[in-house]
């Protein structure tokens, strides 16, 4: 296993344009699910806070311890985690590890209260823990594009877009939860949620398409690399297959469908359109490449 590292490390360096492989294939791959799972249940308590889906919040609470224990497996050792949080002033991933703290103390505090039904000074409590929830889900539902944006030597994902992108795609995932969570439950009306579901999508496919745009304009090489990857190279396959096929056309023949606001419809679209955002974060995190350490002129000079 060792070798083979070590002859794909070579291989990159070897090659002008290095993809990135810290996240996104071998362990690495716990870091995207982890995020995934974090931004979807940022999302999620985000909308059932709203529409007051107790349902959705316990939904959410779970993913997001979930996506907790996938980062700490991530680290390897948890104890580091404690020290990346020192550097909040600084680094996005101390921030988002402060904000998923303070989610589920938060959260863990007010669901406990509310599912209990305690009453007098537990309400206060409750109203205090669902500040410092809420102030936890603004921090994990934003940080993430972040992160990403702040590794300038890979100019795919340093863009300005990349953030707004995050957040949409985590709105986006707290709606198709809400759409499978009404669909067991029937307590919420599916029209709305439809609507806002479609909203959310074209708003998320306009960043994405002008995001594409800005890197093929960018005059950067490693960026037009990257879209090259991920539209006709190594990642196409999970791009058009996950993101496009899974998680756009499916749920969008779902909708033209005269019964897409029966229960069952409305869960294979949730589930659909929550699977096409994980394989669109697997996509994008593994497309990119690195500034390569000499230009391929310099090379082609050299050799």
């Amino acid at each position: 296993m060792k070798d083979n590292r070590y002859e794909q490390l070579i291989a990159d360096l070897r090659s002008d344009y290095r993809p990135q492989r810290e996240w996104g294939e071998g362990r690495g791959i716990l870091m995207v699910i982890g995020h995934f799972l974090v931004g979807v249940a940022g999302g999620t308590w985000l909308m059932a806070s709203i529409y007051g889906v107790i349902y959705g919040l316990v939904v959410a609470y779970v993913l997001a311890a979930l996506g907790a224990v996938v980062h700490l497996m991530f680290l390897g050792r948890p104890e580091r985690a404690i020290k990346m949080m020192r550097h909040v002033r600084t680094s996005w991933i101390s921030r988002g590890f402060v904000g998923l703290s303070l989610f589920l103390i938060g959260g863990g505090i007010y669901l406990a209260i509310t599912l209990l039904g305690l009453t007098g000074i537990w309400r206060v409590l409750a109203v205090a823990a669902n500040v410092v929830a809420g102030i936890g889900t603004i921090a994990i539902i934003g940080y993430m594009g972040f992160c990403y944006t702040a590794s300038k030597a890979i100019p795919f994902w340093h863009s300005p877009l990349h953030p707004a992108i995050y957040i949409a795609f985590a709105i986006r995932g707290g709606i198709a939860a809400l759409l499978v969570i009404g669909a067991a439950s029937g307590q919420l009306a599916s029209d709305w949620l439809l609507q806002m579901w479609t909203g959310v999508t074209a708003l998320v496919t306009l960043f994405f398409a002008l995001e594409i745009q800005g890197a093929l304009s960018s005059g950067n090489i490693a960026a037009k690399w990257s879209v090259r990857d991920l539209l006709a190279g190594r990642l196409a396959f999970s791009f058009y297959g996950g993101t496009l096929l899974l998680g756009l056309i499916v749920p969008v023949l779902l909708l033209t469908n005269s019964a897409s606001n029966s229960p069952i419809v409305m869960a294979i679209l949730g589930v659909a359109s929550v699977s096409g955002d994980f394989f669109m974060k697997l996509s994008t995190v593994k497309a990119g490449v690195y500034v390569p350490l000499f230009s391929p002129a310099r090379r082609s000079h050299a050799s």
